[in-house]
């Protein structure tokens, strides 16, 4: 953490709020600090106003109260970012400002997160499906197909992907590994998904790792299509080489249609072309392997 709490609380200037406040308070919220996280804001808010950055501090307490399971207090504090950061966006698009995409879906996704855990899935999922329409086109609507995912894709048929025929695999276990150029955590996973791969593929298990463009390469400088992909191919190598030539789609579209907002995701689909596994986010060597011996049995 950059600053000490005492900092964050007693010292918020306008120059210090836009740098890192709301990298600060996610910190605070990491470390179950709640309480002076909502201090923080509340100091912040008093000296700046409202702004996006301040919606966005204020969604990471929204995140915060959703995992300590604190229903009532993670939807108070979901519902007061929407009515801070929804009047801020007037006649721009979401995604020109920085903060209030961040701010805006997750207030979105921790009240549906209250849904679910209080047992109203279907009304869960009827408000993302909601949200979904009012915000396509957007970098929200990945997000939000996320959590329809999470509490709707398992059990379902697996949505087709661009660049390959799932329905050719009919028959075998299909491993999605979703990645990014960018993402530290997909790197990580590498050995994992190479030990499953090399457990599982003479078993049947096909390996496919979608991955899109995102405008820009090393150190985030922008690049065009031809340049991105070259530096995909890159990555790839560098990093990827213990996967060996797994099949790598890339479309923005495979990551709408599975809800990728987390790198990397993994999906596993059994041999009938069923979802029975979706996990956004890094996951264990033990609990991968499990999933897929159960769907070789």
């Amino acid at each position: 953490m950059r600053f000490a709490a005492a900092a964050l609380i007693c010292a918020f200037t306008p120059a210090c709020v836009w740098a890192s406040f709301a990298e600060d308070v996610h910190a605070l919220v990491a470390h179950g600090d709640m309480a002076t996280a909502d201090r923080a804001v509340q100091m912040a808010r008093g000296k700046v106003g409202n702004n996006p950055e301040v919606a966005a501090a204020l969604s990471w307490l929204a995140r915060g109260a959703l995992a300590a399971k604190q229903l009532d207090r993670a939807d108070a504090y979901a519902s007061e970012t929407q009515k801070m950061a929804l009047p801020l966006l007037g006649m721009r698009r979401i995604d020109a400002d920085p903060w209030l995409p961040t701010a805006v879906g997750a207030a979105i996704e921790v009240h549906a997160g209250v849904l679910a855990a209080r047992g109203e899935i279907p009304e869960a999922l009827g408000y993302l499906r909601e949200q979904l329409k009012t915000w396509n086109g957007t970098s929200l609507e990945e997000r939000i197909s996320k959590n329809i995912n999470l509490l709707n894709l398992e059990g379902k048929p697996a949505p087709a992907l661009e660049g390959v025929s799932l329905s050719s695999l009919r028959g075998r276990p299909v491993l999605l590994f979703f990645w990014a150029h960018w993402c530290p955590d997909c790197k990580a996973d590498v050995p994992i998904i190479a030990e499953v791969e090399k457990k599982f593929g003479p078993k049947g298990l096909a390996l496919i790792g979608p991955t899109r463009l995102y405008g820009y390469v090393a150190g985030g400088d922008p690049a065009p299509p031809a340049a991105e992909k070259q530096y995909i191919e890159q990555v790839r190598q560098k990093y990827y080489a213990p996967l060996g030539k797994f099949s790598e789609p890339i479309s923005a579209a495979n990551f709408q249609a599975y809800g990728a907002s987390t790198t990397p995701t993994v999906v596993l689909i059994d041999r009938a072309g069923i979802v029975r596994y979706y996990h956004p986010g890094a996951v264990t060597e033990q609990e991968l392997s499990a999933r897929v011996q159960a769907l070789l049995r």
